[in-house]
């Protein structure tokens, strides 16, 4: 098939990035949310856009949960903290955690029951048909980029989201019963600011740091 993507002048070109680079450089992780309703049918398209992600052979290999059921979310919480608890109390070394001190982190995560929602992402580590198992390919690199594009989408709609990892995951998958060749990837808790929402005060590196030029 023949692809015509819209082609737009230089000097439209620069204004559309500056004003998406601004857009974007507004974006925060935050683990303070408003309990205000969330319409769920413009999560859904955020999720629908995050599929639409490049991803190796072209497999797809993710599933997105949209969890929104409070019984879930309590017990997700529950076995996240249960994680988490060991993470802050022997499995992180002395350099993560000080690493953490600006973030003011510990095990307990109210934000996974105070959020409106949570898109819990799975990455599927081979695919399966009739036949059996099917190979995938670049899965991490796929579901990452995915992953990418479903904050972008969040921020684009004014929700605020949280990158969760508390690792191991493996209690995600059993408590949403997922099947055996999906791993969890990402625990998303999102929603709107709370009131007192704070952020960190953080600066993120210039582009001088980031990007080196071959011309």
């Amino acid at each position: 098939m023949k692809y015509h993507p819209e082609r737009f002048s230089p000097k439209e070109m620069l204004k559309r990035s500056q004003d998406f680079l601004e857009k974007m450089e507004t974006r925060r992780s935050v683990r303070h949310f408003s309990s205000d309703e969330v319409p769920m049918d413009a999560v859904v398209n955020c999720i629908a856009a995050a599929g639409t992600a490049p991803s190796g052979a072209h497999k797809q290999p993710w599933t997105f949960c949209l969890v929104t059921d409070p019984e879930i979310r309590k017990r997700i919480r529950f076995a996240a903290e249960e994680e988490e608890y060991r993470n802050y109390n022997g499995r992180m070394s002395p350099e993560w955690m000080k690493d953490l001190e600006p973030f003011g982190t510990n095990e307990i995560k109210p934000f996974i029951e105070n959020a409106p929602g949570l898109i819990v992402v799975f990455k599927h580590s081979y695919g399966t048909d009739e036949s059996g198992k099917t190979q995938n390919y670049y899965v991490n690199e796929s579901v990452g980029i995915a992953v990418g594009m479903l904050l972008t989408a969040l921020h684009e709609i004014g929700l605020v989201a949280l990158t969760h990892t508390p690792s191991p995951m493996k209690f995600l998958a059993e408590i949403l019963e997922r099947p055996e060749n999906e791993r969890a990837y990402l625990n998303i808790p999102f929603g709107f600011p709370s009131d007192n929402c704070e952020v960190p005060n953080l600066k993120r590196k210039p582009i001088s740091d980031i990007l080196i030029k071959y011309s």
